[in-house]
């Protein structure tokens, strides 16, 4: 196979074949062997940016009494097996 690469790419290539003491073959399998197990995974600055977005977002919910939980999720059964949620009467 031929490829054909960007400067920068043949020059990161090098160094860490230099620093490896590898053939620079061995360094594009093993890149690509790395690369091929993380698909689908994040990478580590998607996790960070997600875990930042937690910890910003978690706090927002508002504290609800269980009971009140309850009583909601029972009307969203509900209206599953009946097709459809009746809204709340409100006072007029």
């Amino acid at each position: 196979m031929t490829f054909t690469l960007d400067q920068g790419t043949i020059d990161r290539l090098s160094q860490a074949a230099e620093q490896l003491a590898l053939p620079k073959s061995e360094v594009v399998r093993e890149a690509i062997h790395d690369y091929y197990e993380r698909m689908g995974k994040l990478s580590e600055r998607e996790r960070l940016h997600l875990l930042k977005a937690f910890d910003e977002y978690v706090p927002r919910i508002p504290a609800r009494p269980q009971a009140e939980v309850d009583d909601e999720l029972q009307a969203v059964r509900l209206s599953r097996r009946t097709r459809g949620r009746k809204s709340k009467e409100k006072d007029l």
